[in-house]
């Protein structure tokens, strides 16, 4: 249907009041395996990192404006436990962890057995696609097709897309400086074109550049490229980082954030009750710092998004629109 009745209603319920997204991200998976054991990875059972996150979603509840889960220790845990409220936005990741291909030339899949009307079944108000892209790279166009082909299974499902594209480089190494930069950019200016509704960008320097004024220039190109409404990544920065990072990006046109492990961390090897106790101050104190900064400064994200998709009005009987 042209009006998009259900992927505005899925955004609206990923978002504050305000039209901010203050989203906490934990679909991590074989990285999570490493945060939660660092020294023998491959020893954490799928148990421990169900409890974890349901510790998580239990914790933080009040405090994200959503949740971004994955299917394969997630988010049927957290439904059918009840950690996860009704109110809470629901983001479902759709692609299988990891890549395919060499290290410069990656390619992302669809995790088999899901897909988007699977996550639409399940009452997701969004689905999310992490896509490994560098403009330049032999596997772009490939990306770019798979990019296209779940944007239009969301459109048929009605169902809200974020985009989640992440870098590299073409020797195989995370990109750095002004490197990064301008994949991040002419990312954005690619992919936003072919779909997506919320695009998950990273922060267009790494950890390495601190001048505030790069950031600044940075973001603001980011933000005129991109065609959809975006929100800035975690990436693993620590949290003081990714909340002046976040400052930048919302003053720079940003509509918020996903935070992950900038939010959660520290608490990953701690054993209960400690575990608990770190999520229920120092974490819910993070997501609140931010949620604040966000609020402040955030852009809403319906304007940039009606002007991208121009959802049409609807008008009487509307519903015999196929």
């Amino acid at each position: 249907m042209s009006h998009l009745l259900g992927t505005r209603r899925g955004l609206d319920q990923c978002a504050t009041t305000a039209g901010h997204f203050v989203v906490l991200a934990l679909d991590h998976r074989q990285n999570l395996r490493k945060e939660l054991r660092p020294d023998d990875p491959t020893s954490v059972s799928y148990d421990e990192m169900v409890a974890f996150k349901l510790a998580v979603v239990r914790a933080l509840a009040g405090e994200a404006s959503g949740f971004l889960l994955d299917p394969e220790v997630g988010v049927a845990p957290a439904i059918a436990s009840g950690a996860l409220p009704g109110r809470a936005g629901l983001l479902v990741a759709i692609e299988a962890t990891g890549y395919e291909g060499s290290s410069s030339a990656r390619t992302s899949r669809v995790l088999p057995g899901w897909s988007v009307a699977a996550a639409k079944r399940i009452g997701a108000s969004a689905a999310k696609l992490l896509l490994y892209y560098h403009p330049d790279s032999p596997t772009a166009a490939t990306q770019e097709a798979l990019l296209a082909s779940v944007a239009a299974e969301c459109r048929e499902h009605d169902l809200a897309l974020f985009l989640e594209p992440l870098s590299y480089g073409l020797d195989g190494r995370p990109l750095t400086g002004e490197d990064r930069r301008a994949v991040v950019v002419e990312t954005a200016r690619r992919l936003t074109e072919i779909g997506g509704d919320v695009l998950k960008a990273e922060f267009p320097y790494d950890a390495s550049v601190t001048d505030e004024a790069r950031w600044t220039e940075a973001c603001a190109e980011l933000d005129a490229a991109s065609a959809r409404p975006w929100v800035i990544l975690s990436g693993g920065v620590d949290d003081a980082t990714f909340e002046a990072q976040v400052r930048v990006a919302c003053q720079q046109g940003a509509s918020g954030a996903l935070a992950g492990r900038s939010v959660w961390a520290d608490a990953a090897q701690l054993a209960e009750p400690a575990r608990g106790e770190s999520l229920r101050t120092a974490s819910r104190e993070r997501l609140r710092r931010l949620a604040a900064v966000i609020g402040e400064s955030g852009h809403p994200w319906t304007g940039r998004w009606e002007a991208a998709v121009r959802p049409a009005m609807p008008g009487e009987r509307w519903f015999d629109d196929p």
